[in-house]
């Protein structure tokens, strides 16, 4: 069987289907495309001759692989989702042969990747890549976690001598949007031992911590006057919410950190004369630091009201996702074996602290152990995406390799 081939043919008939999630609906899947997929993808499973597929209200999809050796019951999860940052909702995916420098994404469109400010291209000289055409993301985050998970099994159908425990597949929606779809899965449907998810990262790295992530609301509602009026009466929101805004080290933002360093980050504003109303998100690796920017928000409002007594101004404050290392460890099995996984394969392993979450976060919250790995692909949520074949390859052969080692147990 050629797995490049079949991960590819499985890739592009994934991306096909539009499943972006949308911020701005309030139930769960957010876009009907997400449905789409999963009846897609239950379909595909029932051909593929598992069991108990099922999909819920939520578009969850849920299946089960019968074993056929004693090991623990291992679970394997991908999110249906693609992220909506103002690109297009339709992927075009093209294979280019890359030979070094620029790319040219769309000729037509004069979109071009530039290697000065991509240097990760330089390490794929000489190999297939898979791009988008410029106008999207390509959809790597999350469809090749996918296609790496339907591969697997199709390779398990075709070589019946292949020894595997039990499965548990799980797709979910709405990842990108606070992990929605993990946060409604019916874990009577997916109960198992312990869980992988497939999301992001170059070759070889491994997740077992992530953010802390709050999300904060904040509305401002100021006094209005005509401006023959106005003195010692006006009370102007959106010069409030500049204040407020002013309150947050603008060292500590996306921009500004890497690595475990915490960051604020406003992400959204609407305003008009008598209300404005903000967005932030609180992220931090540490949960006492993540706790401590909480209360920093709180104690910022109770100033700003001080300040300016005449507004009534409002702060809406929830968790969206804990840091998967909160309730998950090295030693733990599941990872533990991860680590093996890549050792046996030759992979040299990178152990990376996400600056972000995955379905796994919410998942080791319910009490399912789940680390997670890499899809092989770059430039997550940008129109620069792009997925070199070869490892996009090594992820699904680390699929088969845990599924092995889960039977030596």
């Amino acid at each position: 069987m050629d797995l490049i081939k079949c991960l590819t043919d499985r890739f592009y008939r994934y991306v096909a289907v539009a499943s972006q999630s949308d911020a701005t609906v309030k139930t769960v899947p957010t876009s009907k495309g997400q449905t789409v997929l999963a009846n897609m993808l239950a379909d595909e499973l029932r051909e593929l001759g598992l069991t108990d597929v099922s999909v819920d209200e939520h578009s969850c999809v849920y299946a089960t692989l019968k074993g056929n050796c004693n090991g623990p019951v291992v679970g394997f999860l991908a999110h249906l989702d693609t992220v909506d940052v103002a690109l297009s909702p339709e992927i075009h995916p093209q294979i280019i042969h890359y030979e070094g420098g620029d790319v040219v994404l769309n000729k037509e469109k004069n979109i071009i990747m530039k290697l000065s400010e991509h240097p990760e291209l330089q390490d794929f000289i000489g190999e297939d890549i898979i791009f988008s055409d410029g106008t999207s993301v390509l959809g790597a985050d999350d469809k090749s976690a996918i296609a790496n998970i339907m591969t697997m099994l199709e390779v398990l159908k075709n070589d019946p001598s292949r020894k595997h425990p039990e499965l548990k597949i799980a797709f979910v929606p709405d990842e990108e949007i606070g992990l929605l779809g993990s946060k409604c899965m019916d874990l009577e449907k997916f109960k198992v031992d312990f869980a992988y998810t497939i999301d992001c990262s170059g070759v070889g790295q491994v997740v077992y911590e992530t953010f802390n992530a709050g999300t904060v609301k904040f509305r401002i509602k100021g006094v209005s006057a005509h401006p023959m009026s106005a003195k010692n009466v006006l009370v102007n929101p959106i010069i409030v919410a500049h204040d407020l805004i002013s309150m947050f080290d603008r060292a500590q933002t996306p921009e500004h950190t890497e690595g475990k360093e915490g960051y604020w980050w406003f992400s959204g504003m609407h305003a008009d004369p008598l209300y404005c109303d903000l967005t932030m998100l609180i992220r931090d690796h540490d949960k006492k630091l993540y706790e401590w920017r909480k209360q920093y928000v709180l104690d910022a409002v109770e100033m700003l009201k001080k300040r300016y007594p005449k507004a009534e101004i409002s702060v809406e404050l929830s968790d969206t996702y804990e840091n998967i290392a909160n309730n998950v460890k090295r030693e733990d099995p599941p990872v533990a074996m991860l680590y093996q996984a890549l050792s046996e394969l030759g992979i040299k392993s990178v152990t990376y602290a996400m600056r972000g979450g995955t379905d796994g976060s919410q998942l080791s919250t319910r009490g399912i152990v789940t680390p997670n790995y890499f899809t092989g692909a770059f430039n997550f949520h940008s129109n620069c995406e792009f997925l070199p074949l070869t490892s996009f390859k090594k992820s699904c052969e680390v699929t088969l390799k845990l599924i092995e080692l889960s039977c030596r147990k």
